[in-house]
């Protein structure tokens, strides 16, 4: 074979076992079907920096694999590996932040200031009127507010503090916020001006009424900024509002909380002006160390009446105070140590490739993983230096208002943010799992019918949204799951699912309704849907085709397969090389001579590197060094093999059935279905002499890096001038050294 030739074409594992006439035909290169390794390859090809190893950032955006699948593979699996560790840290960590009693606590609250009715009936859900609210307001509220007591009467025993359920202290006192606007908002008509002295329009911040009302005294009656309440604005049912307003906090006790309540409702605190009025309050449970921030909305719309609405926010504030929370402590900094590991490799990654990274859809989620982790930490950081501050103000000043909802609601995004996270973390084990023919199945067929679909969309969304605007201009005034236009939108996804009201469409229009149920159903359903399954199915059905016509490569099946045989055959060549020596020392002589054991491993068949391995337990046995083992050291030997012997067929036997006993279908695929298989004792010998192979060409790779050591050494000190007519190949067998020794045939 010319030296000069080489192999362009990508090494094929499975190619390597297979028989000889199979062993001519070239692996095929990866098509549409192997999209991630695609775009790995075409960052590496394009990436001529590649080639020096990363150590511990090592990845297969880093390392040369693109002509070595092995290496790949082994590299696709550290990295899984790494990452798995990272995903169990994750876990841990975002359902260290929640507790199985959190749904309880909430349910407990909100049936608690929910359903409890006064003595007239009205509970809070049953709000219509300003009058329903001063019922609720001074009956269940205070009465679920304020427990100081027993069932029996007899005193709780903690002075003032409130603990509803005998368990959840209210922190702080309650606080009622009201929101108003401007008498002069909106303008009458002029032809009822004379009937309609005031106009009072819907909220927004600038129809928002600033100026003092009522009798003037007291918070209650004047305007506060968001700024002086440290508020936040809130989004209702309606519409969202400031973290301003007319505000009164309820005094300690439930008899003077009354009090104050009546004076608000005989001074008509509440008018027309009044678009919505907010209650705040916040209770901690320390048996199961959760915070409850609830606030209970109540919406004045223009259009009289009153819409009911709440918000129970049941958060984990204080994080470090059971044994679990110092085990998540660890986690955290955990986590810490793989944001920087992951930082790390990442910033390695964008040096090589620049902007060439962010064309696969993999870094950039690697990107967006990361991101939200480093603000995930900043956050985990701000939220416990908030809730000290808090804590400590609450201390000092136990009768004011505990203002937790701004942190709870950022507690709750932050929930959120690490629940997307989580998600995206999960989706990402695609990445290290693709290269396999069976996972690349879905990224191959969304990939190929991305465009098909692209252009259903366009067609699908025209017909959906002439739809939706349809049913908004038919039954927006009469039904309310088409009340608005956002709402059609949700109502049509619903009715692609099954679920829908008919009777309210066909009440609400008995000709064009049912007309627009019919026509939607066939078009949008029958139709449109049916069409997205078909591309789907195609695109599939032909991913799949082209993937069962390639060519195995290497799995990572068949590197875990490959570890399994060779750790295996070790372990047998040990065994056979214990038995050898055994076979020796059973040979009933008194004395043993150094060169007569060598000669005799020799007999055996054991190579010279076998049998320098050989006489080290030979020399160590040998007590005096004299090179002969007498009968007493030939016994000692005898027992130290003996004992190796049983712990190696324990090893074998724990590996489980050897690759030697196996079935023909089961020690090479590729081989079988190349035609034919060889036998368990042949393949044992001729693997023994790979490996032989393999540390014959270790001394010679050894002599080759030797050699071009010595060439660089001449080099730099100028001995190496080569004379016009001496070409490469006199200067190599100038430096040859000695040849190496061959194998045998």
């Amino acid at each position: 074979m010319d030296p000069k030739r080489r192999r362009t074409g990508p090494w094929c594992p499975a190619a390597a076992s297979r028989s000889a006439v199979a062993s001519e035909s070239r692996c095929p290169q990866n098509t549409e079907a192997s999209l991630m390794v695609s775009q790995r390859e075409s960052l590496v090809q394009s990436s001529p920096s590649l080639g020096t190893q990363k150590g511990l950032w090592g990845t297969t955006l880093t390392e040369n694999t693109a002509e070595n699948r092995e290496l790949y593979v082994k590299t696709t699996l550290r990295e899984l590996l790494v990452y798995i560790v990272f995903l169990v840290d994750i876990c841990l960590l975002t359902y260290g932040m929640t507790s199985s009693s959190a749904y309880y606590y909430t349910k407990v609250m909100s049936e608690l200031f929910l359903h409890t009715p006064s003595d007239t009936g009205v509970s809070f859900q049953a709000i219509s009127s300003m009058a329903d609210f001063w019922d609720f307001a001074q009956g269940p509220l205070l009465d679920s507010l304020y427990w100081t007591k027993w069932y029996n009467n007899q005193s709780l025993g903690h002075g003032s503090h409130s603990f509803i359920y005998y368990e959840n202290l209210l922190l702080g006192v309650p606080r009622l916020r009201q929101l108003r606007v401007r008498n002069d908002s909106c303008v009458v008509h002029e032809d009822f001006r004379e009937d309609i002295l005031s106009c009072y329009d819907v909220y927004s911040p600038d129809k928002e009424e600033q100026l003092p009302f009522g009798p003037l005294n007291g918070t209650a009656w004047t305007y506060h900024s968001q700024d002086e309440l440290g508020g936040s604005s809130h989004w209702g049912r309606l519409t969202s509002y400031s973290g301003g307003g007319y505000y009164l906090d309820l005094p300690g006790s439930r008899q003077a909380s009354a009090e104050a309540l009546q004076d608000l409702q005989e001074g008509l605190w509440l008018d027309r002006g009044t678009r919505v009025v907010f209650i705040d309050f916040s209770v901690y449970n320390a048996n199961i160390n959760l915070f409850c921030v609830l606030r209970l909305v109540v919406e004045f719309p223009a259009t009289g009446g009153a819409i009911p609405s709440w918000q129970i926010r049941t958060v984990k504030l204080i994080r470090y105070v059971s044994n679990w929370d110092f085990f998540i402590i660890v986690c955290e900094i955990i986590f810490c140590v793989f944001i920087f590991y992951y930082v790390v490799e990442e910033i390695l990654e964008l040096h090589i490739h620049q902007f060439r990274y962010l064309r696969s859809i993999w870094n950039i989620l690697d990107l967006v993983v990361i991101l939200l982790s480093i603000v995930a930490v900043g956050f985990h950081i701000f939220r416990t230096l908030e809730v000290n501050r808090l804590m400590g103000k609450l201390l000092q000043q136990p009768n004011t208002y505990a203002d937790f909802e701004f942190l709870a609601f950022w507690q709750t995004q932050y929930n959120n943010m690490n629940a997307v996270n989580l998600f995206f973390a999960w989706i990402k084990i695609f990445k290290y799992i693709s290269f396999n023919k069976t996972m690349t199945q879905l990224s191959s067929t969304l990939a190929r019918c991305a465009k098909d679909i692209l252009g259903f969309a366009v067609m699908f969304f025209i017909v959906f949204f002439a739809y939706a605007q349809l049913g908004y201009l038919l039954f927006g005034t009469q039904v309310e799951n088409f009340s608005t236009f956002i709402k059609c939108i949700f109502t049509q996804f619903r009715i692609i699912l099954g679920d829908f009201d008919y009777n309210a469409i066909d009440n609400a229009n008995r000709i064009l309704g049912p007309a627009y149920f019919v026509t939607y159903v066939f078009f949008v359903f029958f139709v449109l849907l049916n069409m997205f399954l078909a591309i789907i199915n195609d695109t599939y059905s032909e991913v799949k085709e082209e993937l069962a016509g390639q060519k195995d490569e290497l799995q990572l099946s068949d590197l875990l397969k490959q570890g399994y045989n060779k750790t295996l055959l070790r372990l047998r060549l040990r065994k056979e090389r214990v038995s050898d020596v055994q076979k020796v020392l059973q040979g009933g002589e008194q004395e043993i001579q150094f060169e007569d054991f060598t000669n005799t491993l020799r007999e055996l068949g054991h190579a010279e590197h076998e049998i320098t391995e050989l006489t080290a337990a030979f020399t160590r046995f040998d007590q005096d060094g004299n090179h002969i083992l007498d009968k007493k050291e030939q016994e000692q030997m005898q027992q130290d093999l003996e004992e190796k012997r049983v712990a190696l067929n324990a090893e074998i036997e724990n590996l489980g059935r050897s690759i030697v006993s196996s079935p023909p279908g089961e020690l090479c695929p590729e081989a079988t279905r190349a035609g034919g298989w060889v036998s368990g004792e042949e393949f044992y010998t001729l693997t023994r002499r790979v490996l032989h192979l393999e540390t014959v060409l270790e001394g010679v790779m050894s002599q080759v890096d030797a050699v071009g050591s010595k060439l660089k050494m001449l080099e730099r000190k100028g001995q190496l001038a080569l004379s016009p007519g001496m070409g490469d190949q006199g200067a190599w067998e100038h430096l040859q050294p000695a040849p190496a020794m061959t194998p045998a045939p």
